[in-house]
């Protein structure tokens, strides 16, 4: 009996068409996360769903729900009807943005990497800092003036005790629960309240932070990761565990369209670094 090999291209086609043949590229979001997600479909993770969604020739269809507690199970990992526990329609497909190697997803490949800045407002005496470490050296009169804002979990607040600098820390609430703002939101805000000068914060939401004010009003000083202290991170694609297919799937576009997906997430004025290695669960999951 002779067996023919298929080309791999179809097999590919094959496992597209199996795992995406519905109509919709069904995304789980946050309808007020900027520069992520939003309801008017402008966050970036909003242009890179659309992207996939048109190369599979499809629409995209959200679930919105706030991301924070309970994100996860109430939308990717919720049945359409809450009565058929067993089912096998979920609200939603995809959470287009997690750290990878996320314990309560099956993670793609990496398709950006980026890291916390020092975030500082220009003309309010702070323009001679051109480096974090700088902070924990000025004379104690100016570290007393110092309004940084830090959060109740995150790396910035442990760097903030690691130099002696937390006296001067304002705390935030990494998820505040706040329906009118979130976290990038209401830091741009008390910056331009002057309630703070400068934030220790993620990439994605200083970029946002920047693109609120003309430019050149904020000094962005990208954190160094050291050992004992992360700064950078790889963020992947969130799937269903178990679901490898459309992992695989999107794994497979994430590298066909990788300077697509690079242009969109520059345009928010996101720092960006080379995707590491070492990223946790990836190809061979």
């Amino acid at each position: 009996m002779r067996i023919t090999k298929i080309p791999a291209v179809f097999c590919l086609a094959a496992a597209t068409f199996s795992v995406f043949a519905e109509d919709t590229f069904k995304v789980c979001a946050d309808p007020l996360n900027p520069p992520y997600s939003t309801k008017n479909r402008d966050g970036f993770e909003n242009k890179i769903a659309e992207l996939f969604a048109k190369e599979l020739k499809q629409t995209v269809e959200y679930t919105w729900f706030p991301q924070r507690i309970g994100f996860v199970r109430n939308t990717l990992n919720a049945p359409i009807n809450d009565k058929e526990v067993d089912s096998k329609n979920f609200k939603c497909d995809v959470i287009m943005g997690v750290p990878a190697g996320y314990d309560l997803t099956l993670t793609t490949i990496p398709y950006y990497q980026s890291t916390y800045v020092l975030l500082i407002a220009k003309g309010r005496g702070w323009d001679d800092i051109t480096e974090p470490l700088q902070l924990a050296n000025l004379p104690l009169q100016r570290q007393e003036a110092l309004k940084i804002a830090m959060f109740d979990q995150g790396p910035g607040t442990a760097w903030l005790q690691k130099t002696g600098l937390l006296d001067q820390g304002i705390p935030y609430q990494s998820m505040s629960g706040d329906d009118e703002n979130n976290v990038a939101m209401q830091i741009e805000k008390d910056l331009k309240a002057k309630k703070i000068d400068m934030v220790i914060l993620w990439g994605p939401m200083a970029g946002y932070v920047t693109t609120q004010s003309p430019k050149n009003s904020y000094t962005m000083i990208p954190m160094q990761s050291s050992p004992g202290m992360k700064f950078d991170f790889a963020m992947a694609m969130g799937v269903r565990n178990g679901d490898k297919a459309r992992k695989e799937t999107l794994d497979k576009l994430i590298k066909a369209n990788a300077d697509k997906i690079e242009q969109i997430i520059k345009s928010y004025n996101i720092p960006l670094l080379p995707i590491s290695k070492d990223t946790g669960r990836g190809d061979d999951d």
